[in-house]
């Protein structure tokens, strides 16, 4: 099936076609996106085709928009709008588009009852998984670094799954929402967990990625049930083509997850007691008769490279550092 109509009406030209632009790169959106500058060829448009969702100026806004058969209208406010507007939620203009999104996201779950119900029209999501029983073995370096590669060509979303990731410490800034409250809507059976999860999206370069929980028994305390729906959403609903899942070992059942992932990379040490451990991970996934993990899982062993303080910019910067390099060599070969 088609998707739903995304449509975006501002009269200058420079922002909506800027903003056209970000929509485009952004292909994890569950909408066709369309743009107008002129009031007069929305109209029209919508005359003839559903819009679903539609993010207008106040300026723009007018009578005969009103009157179109529209799902959903949020004004795009420059700060100030008419009070006739007062009925339609809004978000602020001049802000990051990324936080445009996710409060049109936001918007659109919270109010719209249903979830449409349509298969996203993508090839089969591949799921990538990242765990060891090791650490300090660049386990969570080495998933962002996959991440950011495999998205210069697709849809890819990060997922981090362990209890103590310190994004918001590594990152310098705090996130309104984050992995628990998108497992809560799992647990409620939230019918518009795609939009939720949407509302919550940040980007790093063209890498989209889930704020990670703060609280590590928002970890332990999930079902496996309640991952499996998560995952089944993302797969099924959303265009991910990729989701990268950095496991750590707070998760009950890790051999249930594992064994969803198309490919295991597991980042090995060569000391004594970390062989040790490997095998005991793999005894116990003989034990718990998993051997099929096994299979798929790659063993690796990242370069390790210096960061001498926290810093916003370190996880672009892992793309293109010997890490980098590493990664994008084991891809190659895979593909060979």
């Amino acid at each position: 099936m088609k998707k739903n109509i995304f449509a975006v009406c501002d009269l200058e030209v420079d922002y909506a076609l800027n903003f056209m632009d970000y929509l485009n790169q952004k292909k994890n959106i569950p909408f066709e996106i369309q743009a107008f500058t002129a009031v007069e060829n929305l109209i029209s448009y919508g005359k003839k085709t559903h819009i679903e969702l539609l993010l207008i100026s106040g300026r723009a806004m007018c009578r005969e928009v009103r009157e179109l058969d529209i799902g959903k209208i949020i004004i795009l406010s420059e700060g100030v709008h008419p009070p006739e507007l007062d009925q339609y939620p809004s978000v602020y203009k001049y802000q990051s588009s990324s936080d445009v999104i996710r409060e049109v996201m936001e918007c659109y779950g919270a109010e719209k009852k249903t979830t449409p119900q349509y298969r996203v029209l993508k090839k089969t999501t591949e799921i990538l998984g990242v765990f060891s029983p090791l650490g300090r073995c660049l386990k969570t370096s080495f998933a962002l670094t996959l991440g950011q590669i495999l998205a210069k060509d697709k849809a890819v979303l990060y997922l981090n799954m362990e209890e103590y990731s310190g994004f918001e410490e590594l990152l310098g800034k705090g996130f309104a929402h984050n992995l628990s409250d998108l497992l809560y809507y799992v647990r409620q059976d939230n019918q518009n967990l795609l939009h939720k999860m949407n509302s919550m999206v940040q980007t790093i370069g063209n890498l989209d990625y889930i704020p990670p929980v703060q609280m590590p028994a928002d970890i332990r305390g999930t079902a496996w049930q309640d991952w499996e729906q998560l995952i089944q959403m993302i797969t099924t609903e959303s265009s991910y083509e990729v989701v990268v899942l950095d496991m750590g070992s707070g998760i009950d059942d890790n051999f249930q997850l594992l064994d969803l992932c198309r490919r295991i990379y597991m980042p090995v040490l060569s000391d004594a007691v970390s062989m040790c451990k490997i095998a005991q991970f793999e005894n116990l996934v003989r034990i718990w008769d998993f051997p099929q993990i096994l299979e798929k899982t790659v063993k690796i062993k990242p370069p390790f490279h210096m960061a001498t303080a926290p810093s916003p910019n370190y996880i672009e910067q892992l793309m293109w550092s010997e890490l980098g390099d590493y990664v994008r060599e084991i891809l190659r070969k895979e593909r060979e």
